[in-house]
């Protein structure tokens, strides 16, 4: 949960400062430099964000399932595991964004068709065909979403299952934990899925949902 609320401040500051700032400014610029390490660091943290809550999706599960082993199972080495794989994981899914997105060629004019440098809107001011690259992105952000929300949804499923053998304060206090997670779940995956699990097609819901994505999201967090 300390990792999660690290996770939830650094989002929101990666983003929000450049963009009250630009709101602020006549003159909205960032720089190459200064766009790429923004795209950098918010898939570090987003990417870092979808492996710990698969993180609390186990912990809950071996809690419900297994409660008289659970300290046993979940010792402190397999906990500190857990954590450097998942900064680990959202530092690989990162570094392959923009391993991809560095060799492309950009013409001008560059405008940004967003509030931030995101994926999506750089890759339409490359001058070269993106299509294949489009695709990996996709498959690189967008379907694994898709997959990873149905396989968090299908334990947290297995887990109100299991809840209905226990007695009836413990079965309150597990469902209600249970349902603050799939809330936060939803709301971190839903937007992500709708951003980059579709061609990347400008449509007119795009600057308010990666509002909600990158600044109401982490706020709302429990």
């Amino acid at each position: 949960l300390r990792n999660l609320a690290v996770i939830d401040l650094c989002f929101s500051s990666v983003t929000a400062p450049k963009m009250l700032a630009d709101f602020l400014s006549e003159q909205k610029t960032i720089s190459y430099q200064g766009c790429m390490a923004q795209i950098f660091f918010f898939h570090f943290l987003g990417g870092a964000m979808v492996f710990f809550l698969s993180v609390m999706a186990y912990d809950r599960l071996v809690a419900i399932s297994r409660p008289l082993h659970y300290g046993t199972i979940m010792n402190t080495q397999l906990c500190v595991g857990l954590v450097v794989a998942a900064w680990v994981g959202g530092f690989i899914h990162s570094i392959t964004q923009l391993a991809l997105m560095l060799p492309l060629p950009f013409c001008g004019p560059n405008v940004l068709d967003n509030f931030y440098c995101d994926v999506p809107q750089v890759l339409r001011l490359a001058c070269t065909d993106t299509s294949l690259l489009e695709f990996l992105m996709i498959c690189n952000s967008g379907m694994l979403d898709v997959i990873w929300f149905l396989l968090l949804l299908t334990s947290y499923s297995v887990i109100l299952v299991m809840l209905r053998f226990h007695s009836g304060q413990a079965r309150r206090k597990a469902a209600s934990t249970c349902t603050t997670h799939i809330v936060v779940m939803s709301m971190v995956f839903i937007p992500s899925i709708y951003l980059y699990a579709r061609p990347f097609t400008p449509f007119s819901m795009d600057k308010a949902v990666s509002i909600s994505h990158t600044v109401m999201t982490p706020m709302l967090n429990p």
